[in-house]
């Protein structure tokens, strides 16, 4: 059984997720805008990704006698500049992410939630694969022109994501 703390915790986490999710779904929006259709689809698939997150959250708090209770979402931006200023933002958002994380799993050690901290660590886990790969696009943004072959051989790699 969840404490009302945890359950509180597990609540908050499953909101940022889902506003996480439609975060991405406007950044991929913006990069539509942009006509760059592979960084759009990168987004889009974080957009899921984010959304499994919130959906294994949410299950874990019913299979721990929990309730749910969703939230309303707050409307994400519409603009989000130029590429690297696009990715740049993901990049901040998935740290800001990383600290909810922890925080949760501070909340998981602090109320002796064993079984909470346990399914935590793939968050965890999860966080550091977020960032890296949100951190080596940066790292490639700026490296080269915005409007140069090079970008659009970036939109193409970045659009090939989930069909390896």
């Amino acid at each position: 059984m969840l404490s009302q703390k945890m359950q509180d915790a597990l609540n908050a986490q499953i909101q940022a997720e889902a506003y996480s999710a439609w975060l991405y779904l406007g950044m991929a929006a913006h990069a539509e805008q942009l006509n760059l259709r592979g960084m759009a689809h990168w987004l889009r698939v974080q957009h899921q990704e984010e959304l499994g997150h919130a959906y294994k959250l949410f299950d874990f708090v019913h299979e721990r006698g929990g309730k749910v209770a969703l939230r309303t979402l707050e409307a994400p931006p519409a603009e989000y500049g130029t590429p690297l200023q696009l990715f740049e933002q993901v990049y901040k958002h998935e740290q800001h992410v990383t600290s909810l994380i922890h925080k949760l799993y501070e909340t998981a050690a602090a109320e002796k939630d064993l079984a909470t901290q346990v399914f935590l660590n793939w968050f965890v886990t999860e966080q550091v694969e977020e960032e890296a790969s949100a951190l080596e696009i940066v790292e490639k943004l700026k490296m080269i022109p915005e409007k140069s072959g090079a970008m659009f051989q970036l939109d193409k790699e970045l659009g090939k994501r989930g069909q390896d």
